[in-house]
């Protein structure tokens, strides 16, 4: 298991644990750092991207929606001449768009949520983009698959795009993993169990993985402990598990730094 990266000396008050796949996970805590917040990566999810071989081909669509920045990495990694104008691509948070960016799509045929908004998730880009559809829309919904590669995650989306007349296709570009669980990763849980930090959630997935890893292991107070979570079915999913108490955020570095000053002490240097 890879060494935490120590925190600054700057950085004070609770910590926090970035639970998100990496590379996201890493650069969040590096972020989180530069801001004096204390922060750990623990990645809950592991990413593989699939050959070309294994991902079916887009096709003429002309719309590419991609669930995660994941997901982006891994299409573009196998057809990086994939994308061209006038074809748009969707996605439904800021992570996301950042990475199509770094992939070399032009920002103006991004579409996805604005950044005031409430949340960041399929209903949030569908009210985005459903000016754009007519019947017979092409839409490839780029996302990840299990161990066997199959599909996984919400077909909200689809179901609103095949109802509305667009014609959709499904590549699957990446197989989402649960953390590689050893004796040295069990006592980095154990010991920020024990430290009662705060953990960052942003799937519903990452609190399953989490939850199978530790089953039935003794000596865990998940209620002593804070979740910080970024949609309310990932809040459910954290009370489910155990956690005493569970906040919300926006997935946005500046909405998370705000939970956690709120969280501060007054005997904390940093809080002031």
């Amino acid at each position: 298991m890879a060494q935490p990266m120590p925190a600054p000396p700057h950085c004070r008050g609770p910590r926090l644990i970035v639970t998100r796949p990496e590379p996201e996970a890493s650069r969040w805590v590096l972020a989180l750092q530069a801001q004096g917040q204390r922060a750990q990566a623990l990645p809950l999810i592991r990413t593989e991207p699939l050959p070309r071989e294994a991902q079916a081909e887009a096709g003429p669509a002309q719309v590419l929606m991609f669930v995660s920045g994941a997901a982006v990495r891994a299409f573009f990694g196998a057809h990086p001449q994939a994308w061209r104008p006038p074809t748009r691509c969707w996605c439904t948070g800021p992570g996301t768009a950042a990475a199509l960016r770094e992939a070399g799509v032009q920002a103006s045929f991004i579409d996805s949520p604005p950044p005031e908004a409430a949340q960041f998730d399929s209903e949030a880009l569908w009210a985005r983009v459903r000016p754009q559809l007519q019947p017979g829309l092409r839409v490839c919904i780029v996302r990840g698959g299990d161990a066997q590669g199959r599909p996984t995650g919400r077909d909200w989306l689809a179901g609103e795009l095949g109802s509305a007349g667009a014609q959709v296709s499904t590549v699957v570009a990446y197989r989402r993993l649960p953390p590689q669980v050893d004796a040295p990763w069990l006592a980095c849980v154990r010991e920020h169990v024990q430290a009662r930090d705060v953990w960052l959630f942003s799937s519903s997935e990452a609190v399953a993985h989490l939850g199978d890893a530790v089953a039935g292991i003794d000596g865990l107070d998940w209620g002593a402990c804070t979740a910080l979570t970024t949609h309310a079915r990932i809040a459910e999913a954290a009370r489910l598990l155990g956690f005493g108490r569970v906040l919300h955020s926006a997935p946005l570095l500046p909405s998370v730094l705000a939970v956690m000053q709120s969280l501060r002490t007054p005997s904390d240097p940093a809080a002031s």
